[in-house]
C-alpha cells in the first residue's frame, strides 16, 4: 500500500500541462512521417528546433537538410537549430571507417547557402560506447512532432524500405516552449556542445574540453514546464541520464507498479534491465495482462541476411533473441494462463523501432527509450508522459496499435523461438566466445 502511494505521488508530482484531444494525432507510417516533416519545415514562421540522434548523409537526410537551409533563406528571421549526437556525426557508418561523415556532409551542404543554420553536436560522454544523445523531438513554431525515429533513408521510407516507429503530433505552446528553452539551456555552451559547421581544430578542442561539470548538470536537468494542468487530458515532459534520480526511469517503473488491468509495451530490442523484468513479473503475478510487441530478429537494424558478408555487429539480433527466449521460458505459465502475450513484428525486409508503453488505457508514454540497460543507465533519454482520464486518445492509439500489430504474430511457447544451435555457424561461434570470456553480462549492459 505504501509503495503504491509513493508511485502515485511520483507521477502526480510531474509538472503537466493541459492537452486538447483535437490537437493530438498519431501518424501511421514512415512515409507520413517524411511528408509531415517536410510540410512543417515549409510552413514554419518563427522557429525550427530538431533534436535527434542523427541526421544522416544520404538522400533523405539531404532532402531534409536542404529544406531546412531553404526555409532559412526564405525567412532570415527563422531560427533553425539542429541538435545531434556529436560522436555519431563525426564517424562513418559501422563497417565504413574512413568514409565521409555526417559532419563532412553538413559542411558540404552549407557551402551552397548564404544564410547558415545552427547544427550542434552533443558529446554526452567521452566515447559513444558509454552514452549518446538519445533525446528526441522536432519543434515547428507551436507544433511538436515526437518520434523515436532519426532522419535517414530508412526512417523516412526514401527507397521503399522503412523502419517502423511511432509518430506523435501535437500542438501545444507550453510543451514546445519547454522543449526549446530546456534544450537551449543544455546545449548552449559552444565549448561543451560545439557547432558542427565550425572548423576542424575548434571541434576537436571542444571534444577534449568536455566537462564533468556539464555532465553533472545534465543529470539534474528537468524540462521547465509550468505545472498548470487541471483538465482530464494532460502531459508531462520527462528526461533522464544515468541510474540515479532518473525521472524518466522512475516514471516508467511507477507506471508499471500502478497497473491494475493491462500493460501494452513496444520495444525494438528485447533486453530489459533487472528492475524492469521484476516490475513486469509483479504485474503478471497480480493478474495484470501484459502485451509486448517486439521486433523479430530479422526486423532488427543490425540483422544480416544469409548470404551477405557477416560482421560481429550482426550477432546482436540473435543475442536479443536468446534473451527473449529466456524471458518467455521463465514466464511460460503466464503465457499459458493468457496473462502474457508477446508478439513478434515482421514485415518483408523492413525493420522495427517502436518504443513506449500504455497502462490501463489512461497512462501513456511516448519515448525514444529502448527499455534496456543502455537507456536506463548510459544514454540521454526523454519522453512525453500523457494522462488521459477519459481515454479521449483511445481512437487514435487503437488505430496506431491496429496498424502495428497487423504485422505481428503472437508467440505461444518459448520453444517457438530458435535456440543457439539453430543459428548460423558464425553467430554460434561468436556467442560462444563471448560466453567463454564471461562477457555476456557486459555486452547486455551496453546494447
Amino acid at each position: 500500500m505504501l509503495q503504491t502511494l509513493l508511485n502515485r505521488r511520483r507521477l502526480a508530482r510531474l509538472a503537466k500541462t493541459n492537452l486538447v484531444a483535437e490537437t493530438v494525432s498519431v501518424l501511421s507510417s514512415a512515409l507520413d512521417y517524411k511528408q509531415k516533416v517536410l510540410e512543417l519545415i515549409g510552413s514554419a514562421q518563427q522557429r525550427i528546433v530538431i533534436t535527434a540522434l542523427y541526421l544522416q548523409a544520404d538522400e533523405a537526410g539531404e532532402e531534409v537538410l536542404r529544406a531546412l537551409f531553404a526555409a532559412k533563406q526564405r525567412n532570415p528571421q527563422l531560427d533553425v537549430t539542429v541538435y545531434v549526437d556529436y560522436h555519431r556525426a563525426r564517424r562513418g557508418l559501422i563497417g565504413q571507417e574512413g568514409a565521409r561523415t555526417n559532419n563532412d556532409f553538413y559542411r558540404d551542404i552549407a557551402k551552397d547557402y548564404e544564410l547558415p543554420i545552427q547544427i550542434i553536436g552533443v558529446p554526452v560522454k567521452k566515447r559513444e560506447l558509454f552514452g549518446v544523445l538519445h533525446l528526441k523531438g522536432f519543434v515547428f513554431d507551436q507544433t511538436l512532432l515526437y518520434s523515436g525515429a532519426s532522419l535517414n533513408n530508412v526512417y523516412l521510407a526514401q527507397q521503399g524500405r522503412y523502419r517502423a516507429d511511432r509518430y506523435l503530433l501535437l500542438s501545444n505552446k507550453a510543451l514546445t516552449d519547454a522543449v526549446v528553452h530546456t534544450h537551449q539551456q543544455l546545449f548552449g555552451d559552444a565549448e561543451q556542445t560545439p557547432p558542427l559547421l565550425t572548423d576542424e581544430v575548434q571541434l576537436k578542442d571542444a571534444a577534449k574540453k568536455q566537462s564533468r561539470n556539464w555532465l553533472k548538470h545534465a543529470k539534474t536537468m528537468h524540462y521547465g514546464l509550468a505545472d498548470n494542468a487541471d483538465a482530464p487530458l494532460r502531459a508531462a515532459l520527462l528526461m533522464g541520464l544515468g541510474r540515479r534520480d532518473n525521472e524518466l526511469n522512475t516514471s516508467i517503473l511507477a507506471m508499471l507498479a500502478l497497473a491494475q488491468r493491462d500493460v501494452f509495451i513496444y520495444t525494438p530490442y528485447f533486453n530489459p534491465p533487472l528492475a524492469l523484468s521484476r516490475a513486469l513479473r509483479k504485474c503478471l503475478q497480480r493478474g495484470v495482462q501484459v502485451t509486448i510487441v517486439v521486433g523479430d530478429k530479422t526486423a532488427n537494424d543490425f540483422y544480416i541476411p544469409p548470404g551477405q558478408r557477416f560482421s560481429k555487429i550482426g550477432a546482436l539480433p540473435y543475442l536479443y533473441e536468446t534473451i527473449l527466449r529466456k524471458f518467455l521460458r521463465a514466464n511460460q505459465k503466464f503465457i499459458d494462463a493468457g496473462l502474457l502475450t508477446v508478439k513478434l513484428w515482421k514485415h518483408e525486409d523492413n525493420s522495427y523501432h517502436l518504443k513506449g508503453l500504455s497502462v490501463d488505457g489512461d497512462k501513456h508514454l511516448f519515448t525514444g527509450h529502448n527499455l534496456n540497460p543502455r537507456a536506463f543507465a548510459l544514454d540521454f533519454e526523454n519522453g512525453i508522459y500523457v494522462e488521459d482520464e477519459l481515454q479521449q486518445l483511445k481512437p487514435v492509439l487503437e488505430q496506431e496499435k491496429a496498424v502495428i500489430t497487423a504485422h505481428a504474430k503472437a508467440i505461444h511457447h518459448y520453444r517457438d523461438i530458435e535456440t543457439i544451435s539453430d543459428y548460423p555457424e558464425a553467430v554460434q561461434k561468436l556467442l560462444a566466445r563471448i560466453g567463454r570470456i564471461g562477457g555476456t553480462l557486459v555486452v547486455k549492459r551496453l546494447i
